[in-house]
């Protein structure tokens, strides 16, 4: 089922749902079951599955030397949307990306994920590698997020790459796209992105998904934004509980974005991650209590492979 069809017949009951990083090569897929199975008692309708790019590995060639490979430590997206499909029953969104894929290779996955029943994709931009300074396409694929989704939505219409398949079959994806409440590392302006959001959504998008905030007032101030610019669609709040100290530089770091005061002193108190844990819990609960009180459609939690914490908050939330 799509996400706006599960926002639908919610009738106005906000939603659980969250996202997942799929294990590294070498790795059994239980351990990611293991941290899935206590979430499922929420009932979340839909779980992300995120898209690793590429990356650069050297691997020791003997005498000093080194080899330079491009590989990918994290795939498998698609393969983990079946099985979760098919284990819980849940629709399982995978996130498609411009970044190292050519528009053929991203034709192909999406055959792929309308054979196996997927009825949902996340189109992203995908951010730059290790050793660029800025977002570069691969060669012959898509440059920017809503040229994705105008993939994705020629698609949907029966129109693939090269025009040679005459067929009444079509795909019918759902496509979710992401908004930047503190807006995007790269925009010049929270003005300038919400356009470029717009511009996702009239090229096709179907709803949004937030980075991760800590301050409420800025996604609800982004709300506002977006609807004056006629943005209509279903906008996703995404949330992510603080867990080590350390979050204190490299969040705001990575994600230009805000940490608020009053978080910052509660971690700064801590003496041990444990500590830490329970305040960003606490935030999480409290920030969630909020966006549910004031109607939003899902609340998506950032798991980053972990469950306990999140399943602490969806104990007082949902």
């Amino acid at each position: 089922m799509k996400v706006t069809e599960h926002i639908k017949q919610a009738k106005g009951k906000t939603l659980f749902s969250f996202e997942i990083v799929p294990p590294q090569k070498g790795q059994n897929i239980q351990e990611l079951y293991d941290n899935i199975n206590p979430l499922m008692e929420f009932k979340p309708p839909f779980i992300d599955v995120t898209t690793s790019r590429e990356e650069h590995v050297y691997l020791a060639k003997g005498n000093g030397l080194l080899e330079q490979k491009i590989t990918r430590m994290r795939p498998g997206t698609v393969g983990i949307c079946a099985s979760l499909k098919y284990k819980y029953n849940v629709d399982a969104i995978p996130h498609v990306l411009c970044g190292g894929f050519t528009k053929e290779e991203t034709e192909y996955l999406l055959v792929d994920c309308h054979y196996l029943g997927l009825d949902n994709v996340m189109a992203l931009r995908g951010d730059a590698m290790k050793h660029e300074k800025y977002f570069s396409a691969t060669e012959g694929g898509n440059m920017y997020a809503s040229d994705l989704v105008v993939q994705i939505s020629d698609l949907n219409r029966g129109k693939y790459l090269h025009e040679l398949i005459e067929t009444p079959y079509k795909t019918d994806f759902c496509i979710g796209v992401a908004g930047y409440p503190e807006k995007h590392i790269e925009s010049p302006s929270l003005d300038t992105d919400l356009r470029r959001l717009k511009e996702k959504v009239d090229a096709g998008a179907d709803y949004v998904v937030t980075q991760m905030f800590f301050d409420n007032q800025k996604f609800f101030d982004f709300v506002k934004k977006a609807r004056a610019i006629g943005i209509t669609v279903p906008i996703i709040p995404g949330i992510k509980p603080i867990a080590i100290k350390r979050h204190l530089q490299v969040l705001p770091q990575v994600f230009k974005l805000d940490l608020p005061e009053a978080l910052i002193t509660e971690v700064e108190k801590c003496s041990n991650n444990e500590q830490v844990r329970e305040v960003g819990v606490e935030w999480a609960i409290a920030q969630s209590k909020e966006l549910v009180a004031k109607g939003v459609p899902v609340v998506h939690f950032y798991s980053m492979g972990k469950s306990d914490n999140i399943k602490a908050i969806a104990k007082e939330v949902f």
